[in-house]
């Protein structure tokens, strides 16, 4: 694997270790509860443990299935978070007042009238400190972390979508490919899914590359590094973002709403300028729409007919609610920030370090 430099000419070097201590993730809900209901939603603060076990160690005390229990999102691991689950409110809520657990505390409790699905999240807030940050370093990451503000990150898929060796994505190609058989239907899904991210992290690189191309080189020479068709960047390396739209990209409206087709780069362009809409990416599969034109020609390298549904992804995303604290005396930059729901806190502390893992 290579690394991309951003425009942001620098290089940082801090120290991040994900732990409960260093790294908080705070779910942001997608709808107030009604405070009635059939359902019961449990604020929970978890730490060093998955979503998965923490659902297992409720639903075990309660003596319910696991898949009674709804939650919005996975959490990592390697941090204190907090998210919201439900379970039926009879039977249970009385149960829950004696709940004990050393990693796990509910902070919280509400009546609500649905179960909470996966994408029922608004997005998550973060909180991370970043160590043997020294004065200068702390002047580069304050002049990153104005770019971010302004320009956004790359929508990557975590390394933790790819397992603890980062290569599950291979069965499930091993499974599209039809060279490895999976009886156990979710985990089947799982490995699909995960080699889907990888296509679009790699179609996603490829993007990047060709926006660095045209922040350093000509048209011409872009249209000849990457293969494509003399005259197709036609329009693009004057437009005002980094990431460089194509004529025949997907656009959606940001930070959700419905596709379209791009109809005229110098127009779009201004509107991304502003996130009010933003670039897609193709997640391969079934019943999904696709690019045209220039866009297509990069896009289909990474179309492989993959037997679950496909969807379009967000390709580059806002950064809100930025703050930060410089902590002198312990050499620590505190950082807070917000991102839509499926977003990797990853991705803002890889452009801050001034590179970007390709795929």
């Amino acid at each position: 694997m290579q690394n991309l430099l951003y425009p942001v000419k620098v290089k940082n070097n801090f120290i991040f270790n994900p732990s409960s201590r260093d790294f908080i993730v705070d779910e942001i809900p997608l709808y107030e509860f009604t405070g009635e209901g059939e359902h019961l939603i449990l604020h929970v603060r978890k730490k060093d443990m998955t979503t998965w076990e923490m659902v297992s160690a409720i639903a075990k005390y309660c003596k319910i299935k696991q898949r009674d229990i709804g939650y919005a999102g996975l959490k990592d691991k390697h941090a204190m978070t907090m998210q919201y689950i439900s379970v039926l409110a009879k039977d249970n809520e009385e149960i829950l007042k004696t709940f004990n657990h050393d990693k796990i505390k509910i902070l919280a409790t509400y009546r609500h009238n649905n179960k909470i699905r996966i994408g029922h999240l608004k997005g998550n807030h973060f909180k991370v400190r970043l160590k043997k940050v020294l004065g200068v370093q702390k002047d580069k990451l304050d002049s990153v972390l104005k770019w971010v503000k302004a320009n956004g990150v790359p929508n990557y898929f975590g390394n933790q979508r790819f397992g603890n060796h980062g290569d599950n994505w291979k069965d499930g190609k091993k499974i599209s490919e039809g060279t490895l058989k999976m009886r156990d239907k979710k985990k089947r899904t799982f490995l699909l899914n995960a080699y889907q991210s990888h296509l679009f992290n790699q179609w996603l690189s490829k993007r990047i590359e060709l926006s660095m191309l045209l922040e350093s080189f000509s048209q011409n020479d872009a249209e000849k590094v990457l293969n494509l068709p003399k005259g197709s960047l036609n329009g693009t390396k004057e437009q005002p973002h980094f990431f460089k739209l194509l004529e025949g990209d997907l656009m959606m409206h940001y930070p959700f709403g419905r596709v379209f087709e791009l109809e005229d780069l110098e127009t779009e362009a201004k509107r991304f300028l502003e996130f009010d809409i933003a670039p897609s990416g193709l997640l391969a599969g079934k019943r999904v729409s696709r690019t045209t034109k220039t866009s297509e020609l990069i896009e289909k390298n990474y179309d492989i007919e993959i037997a679950e549904n496909g969807a379009r992804r967000y390709a580059w995303i806002k950064v809100t609610e930025i703050k930060k604290t410089y902590v002198e005396e312990k050499a620590h930059y505190e950082l807070e920030f917000s991102l839509p729901k499926g977003c990797y806190a990853t991705n803002v502390l890889d452009v801050l370090r001034g590179e970007q893992t390709t795929f």
